[in-house]
């Protein structure tokens, strides 16, 4: 099933996990993927795990999360060390595996790994796929605060909207904490053209030390009383678990209430967590 489809029926909530690391046994995510789907998402994405340390192992995942679970999924694709062959070698094992949506990403860069400088950006592989295997649903990424590497919003949006021209059918975004961004993206996106659904990408973060690693990564901003809660409870694991989950539930309430095409949580392969968010917020849906 094409996910594209489902937003002109409802509004979608989706889940994203993560590949286990190369020396784990695949088996190590299984009670993770029953848990999640049976939350009954719309589709779960599988990354390339931190880093694209997942290696080959998204197809391995979302194959069992489509076949196993029987539950919609969408494999990441990042294009940054692709070559041809391997890009349509990976589009042939998707098809057999009957998974129809990528997420493509330019992906990021290893230090002392030199890119295959076949595609250069995510909307190089969206073109190549929708000419090579027009079949697939695919799926973009977004940023409300722009991208780290965009000079300015405006040539963020700019590059979005060749993505979306390239054959984006729909867009994710990245995280973000403060919800005036995404409205003020979405507005952006209208005046820019872009048409396509978009969903917006949140994080329950849970611990100090990984809205310290998230900020540093993807440069999102903060909102003082997140600030003040961090600061007041940084230091109490089992508080800084239910401000997160908290603060995420009052974002997705938000976004909701102000027509968003869909939520997409960041699960972090924490099915307690997800299971906290869809009760709080399955009513709103």
């Amino acid at each position: 099933m094409h996910t594209n489809n489902l937003f002109a029926q409802k509004t979608v909530f989706s889940f994203e996990v993560f590949p286990p690391k190369r020396d784990m046994p695949l088996t190590a995510i299984y009670e993770t993927l029953r848990a999640l789907s049976s939350l009954r998402p719309d589709f779960i994405s599988v990354t390339c795990g931190a880093n694209g340390q997942g290696g080959n192992r998204t197809v391995e995942v979302a194959a069992a999360i489509k076949n196993q679970y029987h539950c919609e999924t969408a494999a990441h694709m990042p294009c940054i060390y692709l070559t041809e062959k391997e890009a349509r070698q990976t589009l042939e094992a998707l098809h057999q595996n009957r998974i129809e949506n990528i997420l493509v990403l330019r992906g990021d860069q290893t230090p002392g790994r030199e890119p295959a400088h076949v595609f250069e950006y995510a909307s190089d592989l969206i073109s190549f796929i929708k000419k090579e295997a027009p079949n697939f649903n695919i799926i973009g990424a977004c940023y409300p605060e722009g991208h780290l590497e965009s000079k300015t919003p405006a040539a963020d949006i700019r590059h979005l909207k060749e993505k979306v021209d390239a054959g984006a059918d729909e867009l994710i975004s990245q995280l973000f904490f403060d919800n005036s961004l995404f409205y003020r993206f979405l507005e952006r996106c209208e005046i820019a053209g872009i048409q396509v659904p978009i969903e917006a990408g949140i994080m329950p973060v849970t611990n100090q030390k990984q809205i310290e690693r998230m900020v540093t990564m993807c440069g999102a901003m903060l909102p003082i009383k997140f600030q003040r809660a961090i600061a007041k409870y940084g230091s109490n694991p089992a508080a800084m678990q239910d401000i997160g989950i908290a603060y995420a539930v009052d974002q997705i309430a938000d976004l909701l209430a102000n027509d968003v095409d869909g939520i997409h949580v960041y699960t972090m392969n924490n099915p307690y967590i997800a299971q906290k968010i869809t009760a709080a917020v399955k009513n709103l849906l």
